[in-house]
C-alpha cells in the first residue's frame, strides 16, 4: 500500500512540474535565444575569447562543496534556504564560479518560489540556454556563458516587460552591492 501511494504521489509531482515547465519548450527556448541584432553576434565572440576552461579537479579546488554540486554538477539547493531568495539590495548578481556580471537588482523579482527571480539578465549573450529534460520534465536550464556553470532554469511565467522567470540557486551567485550615492 505504501508503494502504491509513494508511486502515486511522484507521479502526481512528475505531472504538476510537466504541467508547470513551458508546454511548447522548443518555442519557449526559440523566444529566449532568437537573435534579432547582428551587433549581439560580436559581443558573443568577445565573450567566447574570455571562455573559462578548467578541469573538474581544478573547480573541486576552487569551489566549496555546494558550489560544485551546483554549478558543475547542475544540482539545486532547497527552496527558501539560498542567500539571496528574499535579498532586494542595490547591486549585480555575478557568477559564483567567474565573477561574470549576470543578473541587475532591477530586473529582480518576488516570484514566491523560493529561489532568486529575475525577469531578464543583463546581457543574453552572458547566458547559454539549453533544454534539460531531466526528473521527467521540460525545461530550459540556465548556464553562464563565461564558464558554463550551471544556474538554474528560466519559465515563461514572469513579469513583464518579458513574461520570463529566470529561477536562480543562489549559491550559483555571489552580490556586488551598487555604490552609494551622494
Amino acid at each position: 500500500m505504501k508503494k502504491i501511494i509513494l508511486t502515486f504521489g511522484i507521479s502526481l509531482f512528475a505531472a504538476f512540474a510537466i504541467h508547470v515547465a513551458s508546454t511548447n519548450p522548443e518555442a519557449n527556448l526559440k523566444k529566449i535565444t532568437n537573435i534579432s541584432n547582428p551587433d549581439s553576434l560580436k559581443e558573443k565572440s568577445d565573450l567566447m575569447e574570455s571562455k573559462i576552461n578548467k578541469t573538474e579537479q581544478e573547480w573541486k579546488n576552487e569551489l566549496t562543496p555546494e558550489e560544485y554540486y551546483v554549478l558543475r554538477e547542475k544540482g539545486t539547493e532547497r527552496a527558501y534556504t539560498g542567500e539571496f531568495w528574499n535579498h532586494f539590495e542595490d547591486g549585480v548578481y555575478k557568477c559564483s564560479g567567474c565573477g561574470e556580471p549576470l543578473f541587475s537588482s532591477e530586473t529582480k523579482f518576488n516570484s514566491h518560489c523560493g529561489w532568486p527571480s529575475y525577469f531578464q539578465p543583463i546581457d543574453k549573450s552572458k547566458i547559454i540556454y539549453q533544454e534539460d529534460r531531466s526528473y521527467g520534465m521540460i525545461r530550459t536550464e540556465v548556464m553562464c556563458a563565461r564558464c558554463g556553470g550551471h544556474l538554474g532554469h528560466v519559465f515563461d511565467d514572469g513579469p513583464k516587460p518579458t513574461g520570463l522567470r529566470y529561477c536562480i540557486n543562489s549559491v550559483s551567485l555571489d552580490f556586488e552591492k551598487a555604490a552609494e550615492k551622494k
